[in-house]
């Protein structure tokens, strides 16, 4: 059959999905047009190419499906051409054409990667249509499962950033296009809001995904210890060391998390910053510095320019570590995700020990209205001492405004008047941290957003301690013993 014979009665092809686009390359202008009306009339989009060299710019459009392509091109070979698609393309569903087709040049074009093979002079119209369709869906269902295993990923690492509103949905697709980035990132945010849940979503969406995420809290490493923490110490380097290779070297391929980044010593700054620009570190006691492979995401409450521009962080390491910024939004600016993340919790902390399935419209309206100064971790705190205590399988208003740590409770049990001096402000802000949390040093520290070791250091500026306990602070040696178990863990 001619070419041109295959322009008979069209009108007998049903339409195919019209959001499918075709590429024909062949060196015959009769064939390309003769092709491109019973595809164009079947639905799809048509674009047609007598040589490789033309084809060039639809080849490159990301919507591009199906390519048919004729085994000879004048003086150049379809092969090589699908030899590249294959190579550079793999997802473009290729159809080879020729008018010298035998069972060998058959086999080794679907060897080199083609869907089908199509013999001329074409005999069946509607053999051309159906495989033309059949590659379509194979088009789309490679498509489909390339972003279902995307979903996939990114549910896997956004595990617990629950939210719809504009800023976590802003924040998703930020982490979403870091997902091939390996610059080093910080996050700002307040304390509560989930910076290392954002920390560990960027290393599990990263190419650093399979190495580990170990996360340092910067505030809790005193500073006697902190540099062996970090960068590690040879045996005998000092009195009692028995040898650690340092968290930087065990995040060696993966991802660093520094925690609260603002309370690392300047002793410290110095070192982090030559680890970071020569990608080694130098433990305690070593005569030579070990390299080192890592990505380091830091976050902070604090504002590291202002601390710059004070003269309490190093500019040079504050630019190493700003590569990428992101703002983590407090929960006060997505007051819309209330619902969710209660719903969330709620699912989060439901066994068998107790009997709540759900929660009253008032109590919503009570965690709605609330301020959350310690936002995502306090009102995950509040659901979670609610499901404890609570009598009935609903959780009530009452089970907020009466529970200790709660905002109404804390406004209402006390003082708001607040003197201007700042040393005034920060004793009563520790004050009244420690009695919401009961005397509880920890709990009033993630209160106020501080480390522990800086809570204990203004406690003994104020000459205040944990109520009902003394004030007493952990030793080095069972820190450092604990902060490395916990990495192992």
């Amino acid at each position: 059959m001619a070419p041109s014979d295959l322009a008979v009665d069209l009108d007998d092809l049903p339409a195919a999905d019209p959001q499918s686009l075709v590429l024909l390359i062949d060196d015959e202008p009769l064939l390309l047009n003769s092709l491109q009306r019973i595809l164009m009339r079947s639905g799809h989009r048509v674009v047609s190419a007598e040589s490789a060299d033309a084809a060039e710019p639809t080849l490159a459009d990301p919507d591009l499906d199906v390519v048919l392509l004729d085994l000879q091109l004048g003086q150049t070979s379809g092969l090589d051409l699908l030899e590249r698609l294959s190579r550079d393309r793999p997802e473009l569903v290729v159809i080879m054409m020729t008018g010298h087709g035998t069972i060998e040049s058959a086999v080794g074009c679907i060897r080199r990667g083609a869907f089908d093979y199509l013999e001329k002079p074409f005999d069946d119209i509607h053999r051309i249509r159906t495989t033309v369709r059949q590659a379509v869906e194979r088009r789309r269902l490679v498509r489909r499962n390339r972003e279902l295993e995307e979903e996939l990923r990114d549910r896997a690492s956004n595990p617990e950033l629950v939210g719809n509103s504009p800023a976590m949905r802003t924040l998703a697709r930020t982490i979403h296009s870091l997902r091939h980035n390996e610059s080093h990132v910080l996050l700002q945010g307040e304390s509560g809001t989930g910076k290392e849940l954002v920390a560990r979503a960027i290393h599990a969406s990263s190419p650093r995904s399979s190495a580990q995420f170990v996360p340092v809290d910067c505030g809790a490493l005193p500073e006697t210890i902190i540099e062996s923490e970090l960068f590690g110490h040879q045996k005998g380097a000092f009195t009692g060391a028995t040898g650690s290779a340092g968290l930087f070297r065990i995040a060696d391929g993966g991802s660093l998390f520094l925690d609260e980044i603002g309370e690392v010593p300047p002793s410290v700054q110095a070192k982090m910053l030559r680890a970071l620009q020569q990608k080694e570190v130098r433990p305690v006691g070593a005569t030579r510095a070990l390299s080192v492979d890592i990505r380091v995401i830091s976050a902070t409450h604090r504002d590291l320019a202002g601390m710059v521009d004070d003269g309490d962080f190093r500019m040079d390491l504050f630019y190493r570590l700003n590569v990428v910024r992101i703002e983590i939004p407090s929960l006060r600016e997505r007051r819309e995700d209330i619902p969710l993340l209660a719903r969330h919790f709620l699912r989060k902390y439901r066994n068998e020990n107790t009997r709540v399935e759900a929660m009253d419209d008032e109590a919503l309206e009570v965690l709605m209205e609330a301020d959350w100064p310690g936002n995502v971790r306090e009102l995950e705190n509040a659901i979670e001492s609610a499901m404890a205590l609570a009598t009935s399988e609903r959780l009530k208003a009452s089970d907020f405004t009466a529970r200790r740590g709660s905002r109404s409770a804390v406004a209402a049990a006390l003082p708001v008047d607040l003197p201007i001096s700042l040393d005034s402000y920060e004793r009563r802000a520790i004050e009244r941290a420690l009695a919401a949390c009961d005397g509880d040093a920890v709990g009033a520290a993630r209160l106020l957003g501080i480390g522990r070791s800086t809570l204990y250091r203004k406690l003994a500026k104020h000459g205040l301690s944990p109520r009902g306990s003394a004030l007493v602070e952990p030793g080095p040696v069972r820190l450092a013993t604990d902060r490395a178990s916990s990495v192992r863990r």
